[in-house]
């Protein structure tokens, strides 16, 4: 059979390891594809710095909308990333027929419903493996491997920098500022990491994987998003002493009934900096290593873990995605596997609760002064908002004699009660500094 032919928007990083893999596994590829996958044009502005790495035997062309044009291009990668011209480029491949693959997370997270829709609308196919945790192939994981469960709540480390930064605060008892320099200069982190270190980038593959499980459009605007840039190492230590772990972790539930405010019935989407019990094997995930735990209803927890980003590892899950295309380029486009996993018609609108009704659980570090006391109208507090305390340490400061640190643990409780407790301590004169507030999950 005539190979699939292949246009490649955008030659960076990704797109280089993409090129890289297909060249040097292409007889293995054209193995479990049953046709050859060829690689015919790419686009890249630096038109000559793209032809000294691909050679002569692929069209080069500045202009991305060339691969549009072509009538034989089949399939069109999309690596350029935003979420501005890349939708003006997929939305033009997939008017003129074109499927696509995307490692762009961002666009599905804020345009995906637009996508899927036209994609569904002209009988091609959108990929998008890649988008989410690099090469662990957790998207096909939640479409297909996990189908026959009801998914109750998943929970991941979704950005490497941000988990490099927190496993050299805690294993070199380092301040953020300090570590973040280093992953800057080892390449973990970019010279601007805004989207990293403030949770961003995790929320957008968060809003993905929650549109998988759950049968839902993809929301992005409604995801609660708080990033690592407030941690210090202070609490990274406390947090070890009462056996945990704190990560930046991606948490996506279904909830029936939140326990708390009439009508809390939803889907939780949040990103934010958790604690997490040391015994749990995703808390001992270290480095720039990306780990998913998803629990389902049937096959109990599964640990998805491997490298969420990097050349090749990201071209594995593009090739994966052009592979699958190729298997089903001709099949009846409505026996393909749906985008989001639900059938369109079949997609839910239920709501994303707001933060004030999430149910979870909290560590709280106070700095307060070294008066009797305090302690006993700190608990008052707690109880009359009808929090309950799960363990509490006190701790000298190092801010001086007259001073303490007060870490308390909960068990779980609305997030608003917490609010309205934080609120009513902070006020008190004694309390000396913001109270640090980190939420904590036993994911069991």
């Amino acid at each position: 059979m005539k190979p699939i032919q292949v246009g490649l928007m955008g030659l960076g990083t990704v797109g280089g390891g993409v090129f890289e893999v297909l060249k040097r596994n292409q007889a293995e590829i054209k193995r479990r594809a049953g046709r050859g996958i060829e690689l015919a044009m790419v686009s890249r502005r630096r038109v000559d710095e793209a032809r000294a790495l691909v050679g002569d035997s692929i069209q080069v062309v500045a202009d991305a909308r060339e691969i549009i044009r072509n009538p034989a291009i089949d399939i069109v990668v999309e690596l350029i990333g935003g979420t501005t011209i890349a939708r003006e480029l997929v939305l033009e491949s997939i008017a003129a027929g074109k499927h696509v693959v995307t490692a762009n997370k961002a666009l599905l997270a804020v345009h995906g419903t637009e996508i899927f829709a036209a994609a569904r609308e002209r009988g091609v196919m959108v990929a998008f493996e890649a988008a989410v945790a690099g090469g662990i192939p957790i998207i096909k994981a939640l479409r297909e491997g996990l189908t026959a469960n009801h998914i109750e709540w998943i929970a991941g480390i979704i950005n490497g920098t941000t988990n490099f930064i927190l496993s050299e605060m805690r294993s070199k008892g380092l301040d953020f500022d300090a570590v973040l320099k280093d992953a800057q200069r080892l390449g973990y982190a970019e010279a601007d990491p805004t989207f990293d270190i403030e949770g961003i980038d995790a929320a957008h593959k968060l809003t993905i994987m929650s549109a998988i499980a759950f049968g839902i459009p993809v929301q992005f605007d409604k995801a609660y998003v708080e990033g690592i840039t407030r941690l210090q190492g202070a609490d990274i230590r406390y947090a070890e002493q009462l056996g945990y772990r704190i990560k930046l972790l991606g948490i996506t539930k279904r909830r029936a009934d939140a326990g708390g405010p009439a009508g809390a019935e939803g889907i939780e989407l949040r990103v934010h900096p958790t604690l997490v019990p040391g015994k749990r094997l995703i808390a001992n995930v270290e480095g720039a290593m990306n780990a998913v735990v998803v629990h389902g209803d049937a096959v109990g927890s599964t640990l998805h873990y491997g490298k969420g980003a990097g050349a090749e590892p990201t071209a594995s899950a593009v090739i994966a995605d052009l592979v699958d295309i190729t298997r089903l380029h001709t099949a009846d486009p409505d026996h393909r596997v749906p985008h989001l996993a639900f059938q369109p018609e079949s997609l839910h609108d239920t709501r994303i609760l707001p933060m004030a009704e999430v149910v979870t659980a909290f560590y709280l570090r106070l700095q307060v002064a070294d008066q009797t006391g305090v302690l006993a109208r700190i608990t008052a507090i707690l109880a009359e908002c009808d929090i309950s305390i799960d363990a509490l340490l006190q701790r000298e400061s190092g801010e001086g004699e007259a001073q303490t640190d007060v870490i308390i643990l909960t068990h779980d409780t609305v997030e608003g009660r917490m609010n309205q407790a934080i609120a009513q301590m902070q006020a008190l004169p004694t309390v000396l500094a913001p109270i640090v507030r980190i939420r904590k999950e036993e994911l069991s």
